[in-house]
């Protein structure tokens, strides 16, 4: 049969004989036949729907339970970790490496170490076991008056090449050590001299303590001097004798003083510095404060100069107590923060009566006899970073000033003070001994150039003319490389400093050598006039110096060449330090404002009335 084809062509159908449920039984036949096969995966998912999945497997920590794969990978990945990090190790450890050394010490740190050793060598009293001056033993342990206050007056230091404890230049060489730490502790801890040099600080102030009745708030006396040096008798002392200190046997008489300002306030001075030197020890600082307080107190209750009429004229004479009012009130200030000790320091009677004003052919020398060009440069200090203004502004400003001025007669180009040919400042005009006033300018004019870069200023006028800092630096580096040897005779005229140097210094210990002979007080003058160079080393000691000619005779007999002084050596190290190490590495800014409290100016007063 045929039908009509939709889509244009014929169309054949065929009869279909078989009935409904052959078909049917057709199907199944079918359907078994297809299913007789094997189906894969994704046709039994069709048909039957999602299967049994495999079972993961789990570990157990304890305190979390972890996929196995998750804990395996992880202790892998450190176990791996773990062998690279030992791997590279080992390839650190045994491959050859160039160290690169730190560049060597300069000629300032060289001589810095070797300056504070001189400190060593003068040292009275029992002595530390780590002093390190193989020819020096216990010395002079009896020294004080028994049944008294000062029955035991040990230690301190002997003031040059004598047995002799002058107070007054001890004093001041105390407060230019802590000068120095307190303005370059960075420095001497590079240099590896810091807790040497607090040592010997404390040397110092332990000592002074013991001159005067240092608990109470009141005192009425102070020791002045220890030993004696008259030089015009022949009795047995300090001058006429030439003997180890070690073998001293004679009298030791104790100078005590009841009108001595200078002398007392110069003590404060140093007792009021160390202080902030010792700052992390409270206990010992604020003893030392007290201390400070009343010999300042007893300075200007008791008027007069501690040399007035007595031995210490000839050797150590004081001109004036007023440069030592300003200077100790400025170091109390400092480590008190009590305003009236500013009040002071910036009085405008005290300052004139100090000098402050004016001239003359000392201005701007500082030494052991006067202290303004220091207590200027303080108390420039404080104007220049803590600004205090009214009522200390007008006063801070004149000492700014003139510190400015004689900053300006170091420099070559003025002719306030004359020099050798070699280049020698003579600030003390040609007069001998001249090497100890010239450390003290080198100090304080790399001190005054580092405040002035910590205060971002680039300079200074001399009168019209504008001059940077670095100038000062200059001027300090010439007058330390000339004693170090930079000099028409190069010679080193610190002992131990380059290879040639002064070998018969003016020194009793020195020159005596230490064979367990005891010589007499006329026994040890063999050694004081032999011409043979001394048997002992006194290591960093800078000799009085050259003359005004550059002229220098190696003789121990002339004092005035060859005699080293603890004032001279403290201002040697304060300058070496300045100078030492990197020169970007200024000033510590703060150390020395620890105590003063915020600054709040008062306000001037209100102009008065308007009057027609």
């Amino acid at each position: 049969m045929y039908g009509r084809d939709p889509w244009g062509g014929p169309l054949e159908i065929a009869a279909d004989s078989a009935t409904d449920d052959d078909r049917s039984r057709n199907l199944q036949d079918y359907d078994r036949a297809a299913l007789s096969r094997p189906l894969d995966e994704t046709q039994q998912s069709w048909l039957l729907g999602p299967g049994e999945q495999k079972k993961k497997r789990y570990v157990d920590l304890g305190c979390i339970i972890v996929s196995r794969k998750i804990f395996v990978w992880t202790v892998g990945t450190i176990l791996a970790a773990g062998l690279l990090a030992g791997f590279i190790t080992l390839i650190v450890k045994t491959v050859p490496r160039h160290h690169h050394k730190p560049p060597p010490p300069d000629n300032y740190t060289l001589a810095l170490n070797k300056a504070l050793m001189f400190f060593n060598a003068q040292r009275s009293g029992k002595l530390p076991k780590h002093n390190n001056v193989s020819w020096r033993g216990n010395s002079c342990v009896n020294d004080g008056e028994p049944d008294t206050l000062f029955k035991d007056l040990s230690g301190g230091y002997y003031d040059a090449g004598d047995a002799i404890k002058f107070n007054f230049p001890q004093a001041f060489a105390m407060t230019m050590l802590s000068w120095s730490v307190i303005e370059y502790k960075g420095k001497f801890e590079a240099a590896g001299e810091l807790n040497h040099v607090k040592d010997i600080i404390k040397w110092g102030t332990d000592y002074f303590l013991k001159t005067f009745n240092h608990t109470a708030d009141t005192i009425d006396r102070i020791v002045s001097q220890v030993g004696k040096g008259d030089t015009t008798s022949e009795t047995e002392n300090d001058h006429y004798c030439w003997m180890r200190p070690e073998d001293i046997d004679y009298d030791r008489p104790v100078e005590e003083c009841h009108s001595c300002s200078d002398l007392a306030a110069e003590m404060a001075a140093s007792l009021a510095s160390a202080s902030i030197v010792f700052k992390d020890n409270k206990a010992y600082s604020q003893k030392l404060v007290h201390g400070a307080k009343t010999l300042f107190k007893f300075s200007r209750d008791q008027r007069g100069r501690y040399s007035n009429g007595n031995e210490a004229a000839k050797f150590y004479n004081s001109t004036g107590y007023y440069d030592e009012f300003v200077w100790g009130a400025a170091w109390l200030y400092y480590a008190t923060g009590n305003n009236s000790y500013l009040q002071l320091a910036t009085h405008p009677g005290i300052a004139k009566n100090a000098g402050a004003f004016w001239g003359g052919p000392y201005y701007g020398v500082l030494s052991w006899e006067n202290k303004l060009a220091g207590a200027q440069v303080l108390l420039s200090r404080l104007r220049l970073f803590l600004s205090p203004g009214y009522p200390y502004e007008e006063i801070l400003k004149t000492y700014h000033n003139q510190t400015s001025i004689f900053m300006c007669s170091f420099l070559p180009y003025y002719t306030s003070f004359n020099r050798t040919r070699g280049g020698l400042i003579q600030l003390n005009h040609g007069n001998p001994q001249p090497l100890q006033y010239a450390v003290n300018a080198a100090f304080l004019a790399t001190l005054f150039s580092d405040y002035m870069k910590a205060a971002d200023t680039p300079g200074w006028y001399c009168g019209p003319r504008f001059y940077s800092t670095d100038i000062l630096r200059n001027f300090a580096e010439t007058q330390i490389n000339y004693i170090l040897g930079k000099n028409p005779r190069k010679m080193s005229y610190v002992v131990g400093f380059g290879n040639h140097y002064p070998k018969h210094v003016h020194h009793r210990g020195a020159s005596i050598p230490k064979n367990k002979v005891k010589y007499s007080c006329k026994g040890g003058w063999k050694w004081r006039d032999t011409s043979k160079p001394n048997p002992n080393t006194i290591v960093g000691a800078m000799v009085a110096g050259p003359d005004k000619h550059d002229g220098f005779h190696d003789v121990r007999s002339n004092y005035n060449y060859t005699e080293p002084t603890l004032a001279g050596n403290a201002g040697l190290v304060a300058a070496l330090v300045a100078l030492s190490g990197e020169k970007t590495a200024g000033i510590d800014k703060n150390t020395i404002f620890s105590a003063v409290p915020p600054m709040f100016p008062t306000p001037p007063p209100p102009p008065a009335p308007w009057k027609p």
